[in-house]
């Protein structure tokens, strides 16, 4: 396989810290790199030198003749009063400007240059091209930023941490462009890519290759082919056999110092040859042990304040709008210790400010006339309800947010006043801990108290803000989009702190693999196509909701079957790419017509869909009422009812698309 980029032993230190050291790295034509490694190892510097953005301090970076590269920062930066067309199409005329290896070679006048950015940003999924960029949300914003470079048609483009804002539709999104492309008229097929990410759903699903940036590896990296699961199994046998490597040694180094500690008449017959090959073999030692002591990850440990109270808060049928956006309408959730309820939305559905609503930092809206009116009609409702459109807390409930802003600290603070701004003590579950002891809790080394916080990556900073929330007893965790930035092996001790927290948690995040592990409850903000916010038991069975709901709109998208008029597509796709059915095309030539029994199938089956659907719009509605809410054995024994009658939807539908196929 061609190689489009190579780095040869490239070093880098800045400041007084030493990042890398001898790293080589290539990317070959079409390949999809992910680019791990623990925050602080230099993966975003890495990044910038391989697009030319930054330089290393030796080495090379050898870029093959007529090879375009695309680079994507992780700060989305647009010019003052720029809108969505502009954003791209002024970067496409200032490449041509310039002229270069990295000018657009398919573009030749500014009409073509027009044409490029408006078709990129319709198969991007923007609408409005007039619309302001600064008045894009963090998800919008990534999204018009990768379609800023993927108009230059790259060879290959470069990454740096894509899904920290995007939801989780816009995952897919990306997920799907890696892999195939932007389709037809928009080069010929995938581009070779170099992501750095610590989305564990992502590596797994798009990745081709997987290489680890890391002190703990002898040459800094450690690369496979391969996904995730390829990856963490290679990675444990190499890291076995470095352990067992360093004990052997260590074995060694024992006999050496025995030798080496004979008396003075002793010393005259040691040769020097193996003097020096004993003080090789300790150097060595040290360093195998240095590469071990780097396989470690931050310990987090919340503080609950232990409270016996079963319901923490209860929102009843709150609404939120701004001006004529509602956000989200009737609402009602219960939040006990012990749950995990995570809340999931497109990019400005509304997440964080349910968020605000559930702490009491904005009320929410007056309740709207269906609130008040099923209220009136309501009988046999659990004890303790508060009235429609109200939050009722938890008498003293103390809560404590992770906010996705992180605007709390000062960049211009040090490491030090940070983590203990008033002394260089903490007090951490009645113990009164060094600040140093503190620091190296969090993987800092007593040297870096000093370093200013805008110094640190944005993976250490994340890890400031752990260590302040950690030293609060809370009731109640709210996390907004906590995984950003933290390298793997910190998420996956994040995950571990909170399955054991005995208090409620609430998690707002795209990481797939956070939710699909910790959610004992999905609330979905802005759900179908009404935009509800629906309940559902846990995150495997939003997934397959949101399946059917694709599919079913693609259904309705695509015409209405002939027999019976009633909304079951008739087009050749009864679904999507990526969701889990299959594309069923025109049927083969000489493919047997239907037989009797399967004419009587297909004229049932469009009423039998229709059944099944009502049966799940029933079942929701239960789930969506406070009096299920509350009783959660009830709660489940619903859902698992919606999460079958939604199944046979789909499978009904795939049914009918064989059937209307082949006939």
């Amino acid at each position: 396989m061609a190689s489009l980029l190579s780095a040869q032993s490239l070093t880098k230190t800045i400041a007084s810290r030493h990042l890398f050291d001898e790293v080589s790295l290539s990317v070959h034509d079409r390949e999809r790199l992910a680019l791990i490694g623990p925050n602080g190892s230099g993966k975003s510097t890495l990044l910038r030198i391989l697009a030319g953005q930054d330089r290393a301090d030796t080495g090379e970076v050898v870029i093959r003749k007529g090879v375009r590269v695309a680079y994507v920062s992780q700060k989305d930066a647009f010019e003052d009063g720029a809108t969505v067309r502009s954003a791209v199409l002024d970067e496409l005329l200032a490449c041509m400007k310039r002229g270069g290896a990295n000018a657009p070679a398919h573009l030749h006048d500014e009409h073509e240059a027009e044409l490029a950015a408006t078709l990129t940003l319709d198969r991007v999924g923007f609408v409005d091209l007039d619309q302001p960029a600064a008045s894009l949300s963090g998800g919008q914003r990534k999204r018009l930023a990768i379609a800023r470079e993927l108009a230059k048609l790259p060879d290959c483009v470069l990454l740096d941490e894509p899904t920290n804002h995007l939801d989780v539709e816009g995952i897919d999104w990306l997920e799907d462009v890696l892999t195939n492309g932007l389709g037809a008229g928009l080069g010929d097929g995938p581009f070779a890519s170099v992501v750095v990410t610590h989305d564990r759903e992502f590596l797994e699903s798009v990745a081709t290759r997987i290489a680890e940036l890391s002190r703990q590896y002898p040459q800094g990296l450690f690369a496979i082919d391969g996904d995730y699961s390829e990856f963490l199994r290679r990675k444990s046998e190499f890291l076995d056999g470095q352990a067992r490597q360093e004990q052997a040694l260590a074995n060694q180094v024992r006999e050496d110092l025995r030798w080496l500690g004979r008396g003075a008449q002793a010393r005259r017959t040691k040769s020097k040859s193996r003097i020096d090959a004993s003080y090789e073999r300790m150097d060595e030692l040290a360093e195998l042990r240095e590469r071990n002591a780097a396989n470690k990850a931050t310990s987090i440990d919340w503080e609950a304040t232990g409270r016996l109270t079963q319901k923490l808060i209860v929102a009843r049928a709150v609404t939120k709008a701004y001006g004529d956006k509602v956000l989200f309408r009737d609402v009602d959730l219960v939040l006990s210790p012990g749950q995990r309820l995570g809340l999931l939305g497109r990019n400005g559905s509304g997440k964080s400010t349910l968020i605000k609503v559930l702490t009491g930092e904005i009320p929410p809206d007056a309740p709207t006339e269906r609130a008040l009116r099923a209220a009136a009609e309501a009988v046999n409702l659990p004890p303790g309800l508060p009235p429609p459109g109200t939050v009722k807390r938890a008498d003293k409930l103390r809560t404590v947010v992770f906010s996705q802003h992180r605007t709390e600290i000062d960049p211009a603070m040090t490491l030090g006043d940070a983590m203990s701004p008033n002394s260089d003590a903490v007090i951490y579950r009645g113990r009164t801990l060094h600040i140093n002891t503190w620091a190296r809790k969090f993987l800092f080394r007593a040297e870096q108290l000093k370093q200013p916080v805008r110094s640190l990556s944005g993976g250490e900073q994340a890890r400031i803000h752990i260590a302040r929330l950690m030293l609060e007893p809370a009731d109640v965790l709210v996390l907004d989009e906590p995984t950003n930035d933290l390298d793997i092996p910190s998420l996956e001790v994040l995950e571990e702190s909170l399955e054991e927290f005995p208090g409620a948690v609430v998690l707002v995040t795209h990481d797939r693999a956070m939710l699909a592990r910790l959610s004992t409850h999905i609330l979905a903000i802005g759900f179908g196509e009404d935009g509800e916010a629906r309940h559902f038991v846990d995150y495997a069975q939003w997934e397959r909701a949101s399946q059917a709901a694709k599919r079913a709109a693609k259904g309705k998208s695509s015409g209405t079957a002939s027999a019976g008029g009633g909304g079951v597509a008739s087009g050749a796709t009864a679904g999507e790419s990526g969701g889990g059915s299959a594309t069923v095309a025109a049927p083969a030539a000489g493919k047997k017509k239907l037989t009797y029994k399967e004419q009587r199938e297909l004229a049932e089956i469009e009423p039998e869909i229709h059944r099944t659907e009502e049966l799940a719009k029933q079942l929701e509605a239960q789930m969506n009422d406070p009096g299920v809410i509350g009783d959660y054995k009830k709660f489940e024994e619903v859902s698992r009812a919606f999460a079958a009658a939604q199944a046979k939807v789909a499978t009904l539908f795939e049914r009918w698309a064989e059937l209307d196929a082949r006939q």
